[in-house]
């Protein structure tokens, strides 16, 4: 049974981001999540940069990337049924809180000194646990807010919101690891994860149909999981972002080597770089947003996957100039892939199965991004250009695998 919003006279009238800010909760939902991917974007960033400044290693800091995402893969599906079954406001709450006291604790330990390499890895693989709550919550609470009829300008500010913090969170981060260190800053990113969980409060989320049967947690949580397996559109999506995110993910390690090592600068410009690649990224998002990606969703999707391809290749060539250029791409491809992707996502999901299925597909498409990090750091303390070249043909491969095997969409003569 669907649990969209109800269709009102002014769902019926042509969508405008004017209205869209209009509707009940959508600016405390839009500004939680802008918060919490703010804080994740400078946890990102300033842990491989506090990691590089305190141990002096490319190796440890990819294995920390790799234990602050994988350990909250795992547990996905779980997530997913407690979302679909105790509401997302509370749970995306309890998820910030726990991130802003794993980040506490890291930058106080550092500050005292008794942060070990054991300790640093235990406390980032444990806050992970749960950060499929927020990711997932977040997410599967918009189409559920929104009318159906404003979903793609909808999915326009989501992808915006985790571009714009692509600009914030890297430049706040690499602006107070210059300044402050990295475990300062660390501490700062844990508040921007409290401000996070209080915003959402202010979210009002429509109840569930009160008709839906009640099955255990662990079957509920296998539900989601078959869901996404036997749903031809998000396993192949799957396939498709998770070989996407292997080479993207490299990134995350790539581009503080090659600033700090090759182009010899420092902290500071590893932010500046990343929020350049961001603020392109909001235009790129908020663009494909109004012209809308319906019917064109696995077109759209290959051309973002070119694009970085094209971003990865600048950025073996050995200037600043070409490092701002191959991000610039990297920025544009973003919308078309967002907005493809989440449009694809919500119309080929019951919504009943939101919560579950969301947080499993994300999940999944999400799973290559921390084992591109991990694969990063051996291979980059080589050459960065063979990483580079790597994630590249990683980008490519997803390009193709887009227009081949993602179902076309219902209706479509794509």
């Amino acid at each position: 049974m669907s649990i969209e919003p109800p269709v009102t006279t002014e769902a019926l009238a042509a969508p405008t981001y004017a209205r869209l800010v209009r509707v009940p909760g959508f600016r405390a939902l839009a500004g939680s999540a802008l918060l919490s991917r703010t804080a994740n974007r400078m946890w990102e960033v300033g842990l491989v940069l506090f990691v590089l400044e305190r141990y002096h290693s490319a190796p440890l800091a990819g294995l920390a990337v790799f234990l602050s995402i994988v350990p909250g893969l795992l547990l996905a599906p779980l997530a997913g049924a407690l979302l679909d079954r105790h509401g997302r406001r509370r749970l995306i709450f309890l998820d910030n809180a726990i991130a802003g006291s794993a980040l506490a604790s890291i930058g106080l330990l550092a500050i005292t000194g008794g942060l070990s390499r054991a300790a640093l890895l235990a406390i980032v693989g444990v806050a992970s646990l749960t950060f499929t709550l927020t990711a997932a919550g977040t997410r599967s609470l918009f189409p559920l807010v929104i009318p159906r009829s404003d979903w793609d300008l909808a999915n326009a500010v989501d992808s915006g919101s985790e571009a714009l913090s692509a600009v914030i969170g890297p430049a706040l981060a690499g602006g107070l690891v210059a300044a402050i260190g990295g475990a300062h800053t660390l501490l700062a990113s844990g508040f921007v994860y409290l401000l996070a969980g209080v915003a959402v409060l202010n979210v009002r989320e429509p109840r569930a149909a009160a008709d839906q049967p009640r099955v255990p947690l662990l079957r509920a949580a296998r539900e989601g999981l078959r869901y996404v397996v036997t749903n031809p559109t998000l396993r192949s999506v799957a396939v498709v972002l998770s070989m996407a995110n292997l080479g993207f993910g490299q990134l995350v390690v790539i581009l503080p080597v090659l600033v700090l090592e090759r182009l010899h600068s420092g902290a500071g410009t590893v932010g500046a770089l990343w929020a350049l690649s961001g603020g392109v990224a909001v235009c790129s998002g908020l663009l494909m947003g109004r012209l809308g990606t319906v019917g064109r969703e696995r077109r759209s999707m290959a051309l973002g996957f070119v694009l970085l391809t094209a971003g990865f290749l600048v950025l073996m060539l050995p200037s600043l100039a070409a490092v701002i250029l191959g991000l610039i791409l990297c920025g544009l491809a973003i919308g078309p892939i967002d907005i493809a992707l989440f449009s694809l996502r919500q119309r080929r999901t019951d919504p009943a199965m939101f919560g579950r299925a969301f947080a499993v597909s994300m999940s999944l498409n999400y799973a290559g991004m921390p084992f591109g990090s991990g694969l990063a750091g051996p291979v980059v303390s080589r050459s960065t250009v063979l990483a580079l070249a790597e994630a590249a043909g990683l980008n490519l491969v997803a390009a193709g695998l887009a227009l081949g095997i993602i179902p076309r969409p219902e209706a479509s003569a794509d």
